[in-house]
């Protein structure tokens, strides 16, 4: 059941909505002003990587790059 965040273009006010099913018809209208008129915006996630049952956790490795430090991420799993 994904959910999507979107902003209102009259107050700007940031709102989401749940989908349920794939079929559903939503009627979407600003629940703060109730304009008609929005924006879908990208999500943020919002989730913890852990050890889990496995015992090894996600590994990161940082190094100099061209432009800072650049950091990436092994994930445990297939």
């Amino acid at each position: 059941m994904p959910i999507y965040e979107f902003r209102c273009l009259k107050c700007q006010e940031l709102f989401e909505f749940l989908a349920v099913r794939r079929d559903d018809t939503m009627e979407t209208k600003c629940p703060h002003c109730g304009a008609e008129d929005f924006e879908r915006v990208m999500s943020s996630s919002n989730f913890a990587m852990g050890a889990g049952n496995s015992g090894s956790g996600p590994q990161k490795q940082t190094r100099t790059c061209s432009g800072g430090n650049c950091t990436t991420y092994e994930i445990p799993g297939p």
